[in-house]
């Protein structure tokens, strides 16, 4: 079974280089001139790509793969699957990414299930950094897909001697595990730049687990999923690593600094459409509303701090 991968930033050339120790792959790109004169990415500096790698800039040659794992930022995924005009209804596509799409409000599965209804879909996610993947350093993943049978098969094919994956039946759980723990990212940033303490983001922590764990739930996901890899693992990483590029926005915040705008933060964008359906559901998500308000310079750290330590006392 044929393996490519759609994306060449940071994550998806980490996989291609993890998962070239079990045969040949096809990573894609737009652009791929310097990383075939270089064999290295300018995301993952100082790390070769094997040769097992296979670099292409067809598209229509990466989609002949059996499975096609989609490592695409978020909100350009719709726009991806708007020019694949290719019948996949014999492959599997694997999303690499967390979000919810500010347009249509889907996550990542829910994208590649209305472009292609015909496909195999699951989703990967967890707690993971590019580079640690990329250098062969210890890594566990979820791997969702609603029909267990397609992921055990994935299971094996895209696991590594260093890259170990769980799978789960539980597709909204893991999907909404992954994008939610960004927003709370961004909150716990801000507290830690804004000079409140570690004190005041375990709190953060604790409470943005509430509120993923209570989305969640009313989307139908299990309470045990939210409680794994790609709900509480990904949040404890997310939330206490500087190499967290949403907990980097957060802290440029806190600290009222500029933050690079090239830099993909999914965690902003999922902020805004969570905040539009908790007004649509009438779901309570207080840091989701917070941290909305705050990337779109409605609001300063000081007056989301303000709302979050008035609201009303009560039982835990």
């Amino acid at each position: 079974m044929s393996i490519s991968i759609l994306g060449a930033g940071a994550f998806g050339t980490a996989l291609a280089i993890s998962l070239a120790q079990n045969g040949p792959v096809t990573l894609w790109a737009r652009d791929v001139s310097a990383m075939l004169e270089t064999r290295e990415s300018p995301r993952l500096p100082g790390l070769k790509i094997p040769d097992a790698v296979h670099i292409v800039s067809d598209l229509d040659v990466a989609l002949e793969a059996d499975t096609i794992l989609l490592s695409i930022p978020m909100q350009r995924l719709s726009g991806l699957m708007d020019r694949i005009d290719t019948p996949l209804a014999d492959k599997t596509l694997v999303a690499c990414c967390k979000g919810v799409d500010l347009r249509t409000g889907l996550g990542p599965t829910g994208i590649l299930q209305a472009a292609k209804p015909d496909a195999s879909v699951a989703i990967l996610t967890g707690p993971s950094f590019a580079a640690d993947i990329a250098r062969g350093l210890p890594t566990a993943l979820t791997l969702a897909c609603a029909v267990d049978a397609v992921g055990k098969r994935v299971q094996h094919q895209l696991s590594t001697p260093s890259l170990r994956l769980y799978r789960s039946t539980d597709v909204v759980g893991a999907e909404l595990g992954g994008a939610l723990k960004n927003v709370m990212a961004i909150a716990c940033g801000a507290a830690i730049g804004a000079g409140l303490g570690d004190s005041a983001r375990a709190a953060l922590m604790t409470r943005g687990f509430a509120e993923m764990t209570r989305f969640a739930a009313a989307q139908g996901a299990r309470p045990e999923t939210m409680a794994g890899l790609s709900g509480l693992g990904d949040l404890a990483l997310t939330c206490t690593s500087d190499l967290s590029r949403n907990y980097q926005l957060g802290l440029a915040l806190g600290r009222k600094e500029i933050f690079d705008p090239s830099v993909t933060v999914e965690g902003a964008a999922t902020a805004q459409a969570m905040d539009r359906i908790a007004i649509d559901t009438g779901l309570s998500l207080p840091i989701c509303h917070a941290v909305a308000a705050l990337t779109q310079g409605r609001v300063t750290v000081d007056d989301v701090m303000a709302q979050l330590l008035s609201r009303p006392l009560k039982e835990e």
